[in-house]
């Protein structure tokens, strides 16, 4: 049975409600915590590729990436996870796992399981918690992976905009 049901959580997964970039975050990260999503993102099988500005680069370890100076060009990590389902990772901090994912590609019960199988990967890997807010708006979260239910569970009333 999937961890959130659809008609549970769709206005979470509506683009016009929530911005059409939810923020994922993982905080008390560290570089080896970043480097595990690498790992991860390595052996998963899912399509990806690293970016430094707009040049496509074979990964490096954690500890090139971060932590980065503030002149530093974006890098950034894509993740296909699923046909037609990007996420984007930032690494921008040691001490946060930052990424979003565009709601437009997750409607409909396929679009929620896709992106419980990808953050329940990360907490997984990680053990710990893993959280998903509106665009722009960290420290609210809505719902997110809870590693001592080892799911994906709700945060927030999802009737509540």
């Amino acid at each position: 049975m999937p961890d959130l049901l659809w008609d549970d959580v769709k206005n979470f997964f509506n683009p016009n409600l929530m911005g059409s970039l939810p923020d994922l975050w993982v905080l008390g990260a560290t570089i080896e915590d970043w480097q595990a999503v690498f790992d991860l993102v390595q052996s998963s099988g899912w399509t990806w590729d690293y970016m430094e500005g707009d040049i496509v680069r074979p990964l490096p370890p954690a500890a090139e990436v971060l932590p980065r100076p503030a002149d530093a060009e974006y890098v950034r990590l894509h993740v296909w996870p699923a046909p037609g389902v990007q996420v984007t990772l930032w690494p921008m901090s040691a001490t946060q796992v930052d990424f979003d994912v565009d709601l437009r590609e997750l409607q409909g019960q396929t679009g929620v399981d896709t992106l419980c199988d990808f953050v329940c990967a990360i907490g997984r890997r990680l053990g710990k918690p893993v959280f998903m807010g509106a665009e722009g708006q960290y420290g609210y979260p809505l719902l997110g992976f809870d590693p001592a239910a080892d799911r994906m569970v709700l945060l927030a009333d999802p009737e509540l905009p």
